[in-house]
């Protein structure tokens, strides 16, 4: 019974060592990055895109199927959106830094594999 229930701690223990190993390694950016990226998002990007949507044109939310259909699933081209604008979309550049713009591009990656 008592050795039962050690294997049981053992096994546990070593399931919540894989899935953190997994998320570190399938994962570049760290968990202060992502936090940082939600106050970002919160504080610039939810109006139009809460809940990873978007309120302008429906069909290219942050969703992870719209992100790789029109080839926004990395965070170079997020910034690169960020920074930029396009069409109804303005730019951040000067009112993000470059912390600030990799942390929400990396916030965004991270919400869209979540499912948002």
């Amino acid at each position: 019974m008592k050795g039962e229930h050690i294997l049981k701690k053992l096994i546990s223990a070593a399931l919540v060592f894989a899935a953190l190993a997994l998320f570190s390694w399938g994962s570049s950016a760290s968990a202060g990055e992502i936090e940082h990226g939600a106050q970002i998002f919160s504080a610039n990007c939810a109006a139009c895109h809460a809940g990873g949507g978007n309120v302008v044109n429906a069909a290219k939310t942050l969703r992870k199927d719209a992100l790789e259909k029109y080839g926004m699933d990395s965070i170079e081209e997020i910034v690169y959106q960020v920074t930029h604008g396009k069409n109804a979309m303005p730019s951040f550049r000067g009112r993000l830094n470059e912390e600030d713009l990799q942390d929400v591009a990396a916030y965004v990656l991270y919400k869209a594999e979540a499912g948002w």
